[in-house]
């Protein structure tokens, strides 16, 4: 091996090469990618999501690529399903080396007082007790297996307010809440757990924001503007924490909230 090869190899930060990597809500937006991420670096896929008919697409493509893929239909409000994914993967591939809970939704903009309280307990139910339910199923592979790592795929709306946005925001704090709660509480037995802050980020889930507005261009300018760099962005870079934050080689980060907002929170 060359001087050149081999400090390439010894600088590369990211590698997932036969690892296992569990992804809820991996269908599309940032759990396609980071599904197609992680499979790119070495790893086996356990994938899910509620959609069955997009699932089944999104683990084909992946497999069509050369990568080892389970994946199962759930619902992450669902402690049956939740566990059956947890259990499934145990099976399918006897650990469970990473876990990227990123399965939720954001509601109807509203201001508070005029917040159905339906949509409030959705978004509590999908973003909060989802994140909880998976971690719960996860934790003790992990404490038994000696070793984990947990990226939950909070917001920099779970850092700062955002308004007509506070049942979404109310749910992201929670989910560091819970973070940095399961951090201290699993440290001990080498499990890490980290989450993800990102700002608007040109996902499927921001189209359907865009796709009320008058000028979808004008909007994108308009709620990215207090962003330092000014613009979205894209599941590829959000993604790239999600890498770093589970990499066995960021061995003593843990219980931290990693904002990636483009500036936004800088002053």
């Amino acid at each position: 091996m060359g001087i050149i090869q081999f400090l390439a190899r010894d600088i590369r930060m990211v590698d997932y090469q036969n690892q296992v990597v569990m992804i809820t809500g991996a269908s599309g937006g940032l759990g396609a990618e980071a599904a197609q991420q992680f499979g790119e670096q070495g790893a086996k896929l356990a994938i899910s999501d509620i959609n069955a008919e997009k699932l089944a697409i999104t683990a084909s493509a992946l497999e069509a690529k050369g990568y080892e893929v389970f994946s199962i239909v759930c619902d992450v409000t669902n402690e049956v399903q939740v566990k059956a994914f947890v259990d499934g993967c145990i099976e399918k591939f006897g650990r469970i080396d990473a876990a990227i809970n990123n399965a939720g939704i954001d509601p109807a903009h509203a201001l508070l007082a005029d917040t159905t309280l339906e949509d409030f307990q959705r978004t509590m139910d999908i973003n909060v007790k989802g994140v909880f339910l998976c971690m719960k199923y996860q934790i003790p592979k992990m404490v038994a297996q000696k070793s984990g790592a947990i990226c939950n795929i909070a917001s920099v709306a779970g850092v700062v307010g955002a308004p007509s946005m506070s049942a979404y925001a109310a749910s992201k704090h929670a989910v560091i809440g819970l973070t940095k709660s399961a951090s201290y509480e699993y440290g001990r037995h080498k499990v890490r757990v980290n989450c993800v802050c990102p700002f608007i980020t040109m996902t499927d889930m921001f189209e359907q924001t865009l796709a009320l507005a008058p000028n979808r261009e004008e909007a994108i300018v308009n709620l990215t503007r207090a962003a330092g760099l000014k613009r979205p962005a894209q599941p590829e870079e959000i993604v790239q924490a999600m890498l770093f934050a589970c990499d066995k080689k960021n061995s003593y980060m843990t219980g931290h909230e990693l904002i990636v907002d483009g500036g936004l929170t800088a002053i």
